[in-house]
């Protein structure tokens, strides 16, 4: 085992070097700054593109965690550049929250503060100071903290509200994107949020912080997971009543171990011990969602039983991670026989041999989805994390 395990990590870092070898060769915007906005499916540069403040703050983050694993000089100025962008043109210093979007000449075109945006920028400025130790990178984390605990935290029901207007108002359309349930709280953002606290807990000691990491942790646990099907519910209004939706085999998987990794960082022993049986448990249960290829459904919807027949890069990068950490916590080789066979999936039909980063994804009938290669959602987050964990981890 440990010859296909060493294997694996080879092609691994040979990947991570070339996800990270496309961000920096095709994206770097010369002209207007920062990064590109947009490459299309056929790897037009689309001029003038929309930058958007979640692709900015995730290629901060793999940037600044890769270069701990390539110390390849190049990545950390990558990274200072994305710092520099996010600091100067994302960060609202007026009102102290982030511009969902600015457009190519460095206007705020999307002023809405959504939550979910504001946790990756700390995820991705709490990774960048430890690697630089900015302090400003560090202070900017620290004020998107507390204007999420001031803002976005219910007192009275616990987790957190999804958006707010620039100023901090309430907004009628609180969605991410436009498939989602327009709900106050949502798996997605409270998943996201745990994950940039207990990055920022990493360089930051800060008790009240610690607090609010274990709090969240038992929100989710109380309230996203579901014991009983091993999958999440995902929308919930502000009174926590349940507004019931698809399975998410990607989110499950990702929040398989990502929560677990958030309990470990919290350091609280009950949580630890009770997300080592969420994550075996979700694990099995996402099984389910397998194809006989290896790939990774999208989604299913239980109301119409019917199965969201794609294959999308991201839920393939935290499969990669969620059954590997199965496989670490329950020695069970079909876990592994899973990440194997996923990453035979991954280099058969989502890489992109051609030009580099990974496809969008497939359909049933393994024609490519003819979306973004960079863009408000493509981002070299999830394939390069998936490289970095794996190779850590093995």
């Amino acid at each position: 085992m440990s010859v296909k395990l060493n294997q694996l990590k080879s092609e691994l870092e040979s990947e991570l070097d070339a996800i990270l070898e496309y961000w920096s060769t095709n994206t770097v915007d010369e002209k207007n700054g920062g990064f590109i906005g947009q490459i299309d499916f056929n790897e037009k540069q689309i001029e003038n593109s929309e930058k958007g403040s979640v692709l900015n703050s995730r290629i901060l983050w793999t940037f600044s965690a890769s270069y701990k694993i390539t110390q390849n000089e190049n990545h950390k100025q990558l990274a200072a550049r994305a710092f520099d962008f996010l600091s100067t043109y994302f960060y609202d210093t007026q009102f102290g929250g982030l511009f969902w979007s600015i457009t190519a000449d460095k206007t705020p075109k999307d002023t809405k503060n959504q939550i979910y945006a504001l946790a990756f920028a700390i995820y991705g400025l709490s990774e960048y100071y430890s690697i630089s130790k900015d302090e400003k990178a560090l202070e900017i984390a620290k004020n998107l903290y507390l204007k999420i605990q001031k803002h976005s935290y219910d007192p009275i029901n616990k987790g957190y509200l999804e958006a707010f207007t620039r100023d901090w108002q309430p907004i009628e359309d609180l969605r991410l994107s436009d498939k989602d349930a327009n709900e106050k709280k949502t798996m997605n953002t409270h998943l996201h949020i745990a994950e940039a606290y207990a990055n920022l807990f990493k360089v930051w000691n800060d008790e009240k912080l610690q607090d609010d990491i274990i709090e969240l942790l038992e929100t989710i646990e109380k309230y996203f997971m579901n014991t009983k099907t091993g999958h999440l519910r995902l929308f919930f209004d502000e009174n926590w009543i349940e507004k019931p939706d698809v399975i998410s085999y990607g989110h499950d998987i990702e929040a398989a171990w990502l929560l677990l990794q958030c309990a470990e960082i919290s350091g609280n022993q009950t949580l630890i011990s009770n997300y080592k049986k969420y994550a075996v448990l979700i694990a099995a249960m996402t099984k389910e969602g397998l194809d006989y290829d290896g790939g990774l459904w999208y989604e299913y919807d239980p109301k119409k039983d019917e199965l969201i027949a794609e294959k999308h890069w991201w839920v393939q990068a935290e499969a990669l991670i969620g059954f590997y950490n199965a496989y670490q916590l329950t020695g069970d080789e079909k876990y592994l026989d899973i990440v194997l066979k996923n990453w035979d999936f991954i280099k058969k039909y989502i890489l992109d041999k051609k030009n580099g980063e990974w496809h969008w994804g497939i359909l049933r009938d393994y024609s490519l989805i003819k979306k973004d290669k960079a863009g408000f959602w493509k981002c070299p987050y999830h394939n390069s994390r998936a490289c970095i964990e794996l190779i850590n981890r093995i």
